[in-house]
């Protein structure tokens, strides 16, 4: 069993006692350089109004819906 994981974080995000039965335990850190992004590299973050989308229970009043 491999298990992906951190102890870098506090708490640690995986019990001791599950990485230790692990047959291989890697730490997300290890693999940051591999498949993360650097911050500059992010597209910004979207606005929920700016895309023009809102769920639907949303974007209907309350009291619309025969079947309330």
């Amino acid at each position: 069993v491999t298990v992906i994981s951190t102890i870098a974080s506090q708490p640690p995000m995986i019990a001791d006692e599950l990485r230790r039965q692990a047959d291989v335990f890697t730490d997300l850190v290890e693999l940051q350089s591999k498949l993360g992004r650097d911050p500059s590299e992010r597209p910004a973050p979207r606005d929920r109004e700016a895309r023009g989308h809102a769920p639907k229970f949303l974007q209907e009043p309350k009291g619309t819906d025969p079947h309330d």
